[in-house]
């Protein structure tokens, strides 16, 4: 027997909702992500997900930090040649 809402016993519905998290190591350095992302998340006060998964609500200046070794290795991955320069907090 099907319920109203279509699903059956063994659906599963996968939780796409981002959390920001005040633990990690995002605090030690400047994560990559895209710069309108980052924009938007400054004035928005909205959470961004960095290249290596971290998720955080942006709040200070990305340069007095050094730049995370994995949003590093995954941004001169998919863009061999260029320097590292990514955006990021």
């Amino acid at each position: 027997m099907s319920n109203p809402i279509g699903f059956t016993d063994t659906d599963v519905l996968e939780d796409r909702r981002t959390v920001p998290t005040d633990q990690g190591d995002h605090e030690r350095f400047s994560h990559y992500v895209p710069k309108e992302k980052l924009t938007e998340a400054m004035v928005m006060g909205t959470p961004v997900i960095a290249l290596c998964g971290k998720v955080w609500v942006p709040s200070r200046a990305p340069e007095k930090f050094p730049v995370c070794p994995d949003c590093k290795e995954i941004w001169e991955s998919i863009n061999p040649g260029k320097p590292g320069g990514g955006e990021g907090e």
